[in-house]
């Protein structure tokens, strides 16, 4: 069974992006790409489907069924788990009754994927319990193994290390290290075996993928990567300038597993290390979340595949990383939106493949979900909604580099004129919403907003920068769709923006109203939205909901009510509290001078976080345990302008100029 959501770190060499759990265990990898099928899918299933484990032997309790205990059972505790400081270098720290070692894990900046895994005595002498179960295709394949000794050097040096070779199909894996895994004499088709670690010893352990038409690739130097693997990760994280203070506040996380603090500015610099370790070192695609299908509500349907680009994620991720001095990464997601989007504009989706590969097709895979949480999906639906939000947040992105000097090329401003073709050609046609309902179309207004502003940005793009374009027939639709979104997006009867034309609720999207300039962040008319959110989706945790699926006499804390129920997200139910969604209410309080409750929940939403500061999708107050694909970008890049905003807030950093309130009226 896969270890609770919060209890995984990430790894990341910026193409793939494993899960390994505080037992030791790889239960997650997709190579050589993060949307590749599974090498290690135990979390999605169990030990058979795919695992790499590399603990202390007491943790096991049946060697024969690999049985992980836990730490009350085995008498072995994990005394310290961290990363290397501002790396994705993880350091686990295991005491047991005999010893103590410490484990170190990490992929190394390179164009291959390795898996490294060291093994260090600290004191004493530990026993270590190692298991391989390779199952290629999301669990589906099992490979065939081979077991090669090293040959001697004939100058007289040492022998190469032995390695297995796992092969099947297109894809081979190979293990190097002393001593390797034996293969069972049972009926589970894994390598187990154990080895003994005293203190001052160390040893190193590499899986390495490759196409099996090949050789298997050349060693690594352990030592130098992971010297040159801290290096990068370092230097690049030390282009981050956090905001002048003279005391860089502490915040507090992780009441779930211990208490730790850590300090502001180190939140900050997580967050943009997640999502840099999200983007594909050579493509520049930023993946949602480099895991699919981990339940928003255990148990529940709402399972998606985030191993996929989305626009808005991207446009998001170009702005913050602008604002943090990450140029190049600025400049790489520019390039990827450019190619995303280049072809027929009628043929514009909101989800690419890493490499801006369109995809649509989803479908169920063979696999017994998390927890049971099925259906267990590989690719998404979604790409093939239409959702007409996707090319304002393209748009207003563009016209911010603008506006920062960045010019314009010979594809940039001829695609973004497509793009306005689009919204144009689209004006009458209803979209799913930005969050991607499975129910019936509908004018969200979140939506219409996003269209007004992408057709802003076209008029400024010709008014303000002298660029060529088709201005006077945008600003006629412009003006048109802010009447029509006052007029039927705006409920003046109970003082607030509603979710969607017609209706009478609201949604966590219209939080996103000020960020395009459509109403300002403390005009009346968007304090009464924020009060109804406050209102109608608040969970007595704190914590909001991104909108109520079932409308009507029902109480939302009653889960019976809800039963079999199909609300307007397509479902039945109502999924949980959304840490994204909350962190742009916090960053609405610190820009509308709410200051103290902006603090509040921020510091709640980080409350939520594990020990190594990473956050999911959402958060269930019922099991007190995240939900949702993990790490999440969204919720990242939500908690960077939540940050941001609270530092301007507080005059320790200056604020970007606010657009505009432009969508005035009538």
């Amino acid at each position: 069974m896969a270890s609770l959501i919060e209890d995984y770190a990430l790894l990341s060499n910026m193409r793939t992006g494993p899960l390994v759990s505080r037992t030791g265990s790889v239960d997650w990898l997709c190579a050589p790409r993060f949307d590749s099928p599974s090498v290690f899918g135990a979390l999605l299933g169990e030990a058979d489907h795919g695992r790499w484990l590399l603990a202390p032997s007491c943790t096991v309790a049946d060697e024969a069924g690999g049985e992980v205990l836990d730490e009350e059972e085995s008498g072995a505790q994990v005394a310290e788990r961290f990363y290397v400081e501002n790396t994705f270098v993880l350091q686990t720290v295991w005491v047991t009754d005999s010893g103590s070692v410490r484990v170190t894990d990490f992929l190394p900046l390179t164009s291959r994927t390795d898996l490294i895994r060291r093994v260090e005595g600290l004191t004493g002498e530990v026993e270590m319990y190692q298991e391989l179960r390779v199952r290629f295709g999301y669990g589906a394949v099992v490979p065939w193994v081979s077991r090669f000794e090293g040959e001697e050097d004939p100058e007289g040096g040492d022998p190469a290390p032995p390695m297995l070779v796992a092969m099947a199909g297109p894809d081979a894996l190979v293990l190097r290290g002393e001593p390797l895994p034996e293969s069972s004499d049972d009926d589970e088709r894994r390598h187990r075996g154990t080895f003994t670690v005293s203190a001052g010893q160390a040893r190193d352990f590499v899986l390495t993928h490759f196409p099996s038409h090949r050789t298997p690739p050349a060693p690594v130097d352990v030592n130098e990567q992971l010297t040159r693997t801290v290096e990068l990760w370092q230097d690049w994280s030390g282009l981050y300038t956090p905001p002048a203070t003279e005391q860089d506040e502490p915040v507090h996380i992780v009441p779930v597993r211990g208490h730790a603090v850590a300090r502001r500015s180190d939140v900050v610099r997580r967050s943009l290390l997640v999502v840099r370790a999200l983007m594909h070192q050579e493509t520049g695609g930023l993946v949602a979340a480099p895991t699919t299908s981990l339940p928003d509500v255990v148990g529940g349907e709402r399972n998606w595949d985030h191993r996929f680009s989305w626009l808005r994620d991207a446009a998001m991720a170009l702005e913050v990383m602008l604002d943090h001095d990450h140029d190049r990464e600025a400049v790489q997601l520019r390039n990827w939106l450019l190619r995303a989007v280049a072809g027929d504009p009628h043929d514009l989706q909101n989800i690419y493949g890493v490499a801006g590969e369109r995809r649509g097709r989803e479908h169920q895979l063979d696999l017994p979900g998390y927890e049971r949480s099925r259906p267990v999906r590989e690719g998404n639906g979604a790409a093939g909604q239409h959702q007409t939000d996707a090319v304002g947040h393209v748009m207003v992105v563009f016209e911010k580099l603008r506006r920062r000097g960045a010019p314009e090329d010979h594809l940039s401003w001829p695609l973004q004129q497509a793009m306005l073709r689009s919204v144009v050609e689209n004006y009458e046609v209803k979209d799913q919403g930005l969050w991607e309902m499975r129910g019936e179309r509908q004018y969200y207004t979140h939506s219409r907003v996003l269209m007004w502003a992408a057709l802003q940005s076209g008029v400024d793009a010709v008014r303000l920068h002298g660029l060529p374009g088709d201005a006077p027939v945008w600003e006629q639709l412009r003006d048109a769709l802010a009447e029509e979104i006052w007029t039927s997006g705006y409920d003046p009867e109970v003082g607030s923006f509603v979710q969607y034309y017609g209706s009478k609720t609201v949604d966590a999207s219209l939080l996103q109203l000020p960020q395009v300039g459509f109403v300002a962040h403390d005009d009346e008319r968007m304090l009464g939205t924020v009060r109804r959110i406050e209102e109608e989706l608040r969970h007595p945790c704190g914590l909001i909901h991104r909108y109520r699926n079932v409308l009507g006499p029902v109480d939302p804390e009653d889960p019976d009510a809800y039963a079999g129920v199909i609300g307007v997200d397509g479902f039945s139910g109502q999924d949980n509290p959304h840490l994204g969604a909350s962190l742009w209410l916090a960053a609405q309080y610190a820009r509308s001078g709410r200051t103290d409750s902006a603090r509040k929940l921020v510091d709640l939403v980080l409350s939520r976080a594990n020990d190594l500061g990473l956050l999911s999708t959402e958060w269930s107050p019922d099991r007190r345990r995240m939900t949702g694909n993990f790490p999440q970008t969204f919720t990242h890049l939500a908690l960077v302008q939540a940050m941001d905003a609270l530092d301007a807030a507080q005059g320790r950093r200056s604020a970007p100029a606010p657009r505009q309130a432009t969508g005035i009226a009538p």
